[in-house]
């Protein structure tokens, strides 16, 4: 789906060093039904044979970012790239079911105020899909302010659904680049940037789209990803209390913390 020899969707993925899982990410987002046709990229900060071997084996552009390093500089300079007006940051090593960009689309197409959308999602673990577990339970409850549509654009509803943890899975969330603000992320955080920059985003006016009939795409836990090395070193906790604090006072969001660290084992194998 094109106008005017311009895409509608993008998939822009972020690839650093040599993911095993990067293939199969990408095998996703080109089988994508429906019609759309989305665009497909890789950025990388890391660029390597290896990863220009693998962007020319799918015939797509890669990008390499030269200026600063840091997460969130990575995403939003991926996100810089895409041509088209509703933008997905894929992480390397989720997967995507075929259906997720012409829903993306549709959504994002019928309320002109939309902001991002985004869909339920499933885990990988060990290779297997899981598509409930007691974590993924809390995240859905969490989001139930936001289950109803006429819900969408209200100010209350986008914060209940963030004000208890990062329910937002990342990777699902496609923005609606015409009422975002370029760029959308939020740097400063290595953990929490994704969910720093929806409670940015919770305060401007506009809808925030949640598809939770279906899971839509799968978020793969593993030992090597970033945050589980962040849950390691503690450096997580920090940022959840700080996060917290943005929606509690502090002694009520040192308590919500305490219980908000336990739920994180669950990205451990």
């Amino acid at each position: 789906m094109e106008r005017n020899g311009a895409p509608q969707h993008a998939f822009a993925v972020c690839a650093y060093g040599r993911s095993p899982y990067l293939t199969e990410c990408l095998d996703s987002l080109v089988a994508q039904s429906g019609g759309v046709g989305s665009e497909v990229f890789i950025a990388t900060s890391t660029p390597s044979p290896w990863l220009s071997q693998v962007a020319e084996s799918y015939g797509v552009p890669l990008y390499v970012n030269e200026g600063e390093a840091g997460i969130g500089q990575d995403w939003n300079f991926a996100y810089s790239h895409a041509r088209a007006p509703f933008v997905t940051i894929a992480h390397q090593d989720d997967v995507y079911c075929p259906e997720y960009a012409v829903h993306a689309v549709r959504a994002l197409e019928s309320d002109v105020r939309s902001l991002i959308y985004f869909t339920n999602y499933g885990e990988l673990r060990h290779g297997e899909r899981v598509d409930d577990n007691e974590l993924l339970r809390v995240k859905r409850r969490l989001l139930s302010p936001l289950r109803k549509r006429s819900n969408a654009s209200k100010r209350w509803a986008k914060r209940a659904a963030l004000r208890f943890g990062s329910a937002i899975c990342c990777p699902s969330v496609t923005f609606n680049v015409a009422n975002c603000p370029n760029p959308p992320f939020i740097v400063g955080m290595k953990s929490n940037l994704d969910w720093a920059t929806w409670e940015s985003l919770s305060r401007r006016e506009g809808s925030f789209l949640y598809d939770a009939d279906d899971v839509l795409m799968y978020h793969r836990i593993h030992s090597d990803s970033a945050t589980s090395e962040l849950i390691a070193s503690r450096e997580r906790d920090v940022e959840d209390l700080a996060m917290l604090e943005r929606f509690w006072p502090r002694p009520v969001a040192g308590l919500i913390e305490r219980v908000y660290s336990r739920g994180t084992k669950s990205n451990e194998l």
